[in-house]
């Protein structure tokens, strides 16, 4: 068994290993990365590689703690954007996931400004796998309707339910029914948002892949570009979660920036 150096960080309690593969290509299997990611063990919400960079792009590679890849994180890229910022000494860095490019800045102490790109809305983008109006979509889950649901990708797909109370429903329960139903192919984000007022929104979210997490970054925009669709919010809003926020802003062409904090970098040793 091999030990190597890796970084743990996280955004507003949304957690990562992150490890640097720009000159060494460590490979981890499914089997690992789902017991490193055991709260028993190192624990995380997702792992992180940082690939050589090409083209002046930063290529990242992304699982969650169940071992499966996604393409998306925004708070752990924030997190890998600071990482590189500190080594480069640069306040600017550009990463790139497997569909999207992200554009980041350094804006203040530990504070990282995301540009996400544009949402999509087209059923097989989200993707969805049946042709309906994303925007208003209905579940049932155990006999119980949830209403309104607004689907959406940012990169990776979610839903957002807009409810008065966002802790009613237990999403350690109805979360991973609602992440595996059939109409979400690749599953969903899930989320179950809470308006406080036009420029502030209460979350609870439950990840694909991860679970209940103390905060998303994907899932905070997802849920502004939906209440902004909606007319609910303005397109800058903030959004709430357990250990802090998240600001969220709509560019008039709709593209989306994420501004947050990060922690501190910590170096830790990993057992592959």
């Amino acid at each position: 068994m091999a030990t190597i150096n890796a970084y743990k960080m996280d955004g507003l309690g949304n957690d990562f290993i992150i490890i640097d593969r720009r000159s060494n290509p460590i490979n981890l299997t499914k089997d690992k990365i789902i017991e490193l990611g055991k709260r028993s063990n190192i624990g995380f919400d997702q792992i992180i590689f940082i690939e050589k960079e090409k083209e002046n792009f930063f290529p990242i590679t992304i699982f969650n703690s169940d071992g499966g890849e996604v393409s998306a994180c925004g708070n752990g890229s924030r997190c890998v954007a600071y990482l590189l910022s500190q080594k480069l000494n640069t306040k600017q860095i550009r990463l790139k996931t497997s569909n999207r490019s992200l554009n980041s800045k350094i804006v203040g102490n530990l504070m990282v400004e995301l540009e996400i790109g544009k949402p999509l809305f087209n059923f097989e983008d989200i993707p969805l796998s049946k042709t309906i109006n994303p925007t208003d979509v209905s579940i049932e889950i155990k006999g119980q309707k949830f209403t309104g649901g607004f689907c959406l990708n940012v990169g990776n797909p979610h839903i957002v339910f807009f409810v008065d109370d966002c802790f009613k429903h237990d999403l350690k329960v109805i979360g991973p029914l609602i992440e595996n139903h059939e109409l979400f192919p690749e599953k969903t984000n899930v989320t179950f948002a809470q308006i406080l007022d036009r420029r502030n929104i209460l979350v609870n979210v439950w990840e694909r892949g991860a679970g209940l997490t103390k905060a998303c970054g994907t899932a905070a925009c997802a849920t502004a570009v939906a209440g902004n669709y909606n007319k609910l919010v303005e397109n800058k809003v903030d959004i709430k979660f357990k250990e802090g926020v998240l600001n969220i802003a709509l560019d008039e062409k709709n593209i989306i920036f994420m501004t947050g904090p990060v922690s501190e970098i910590k170096n830790v040793k990993v057992e592959i």
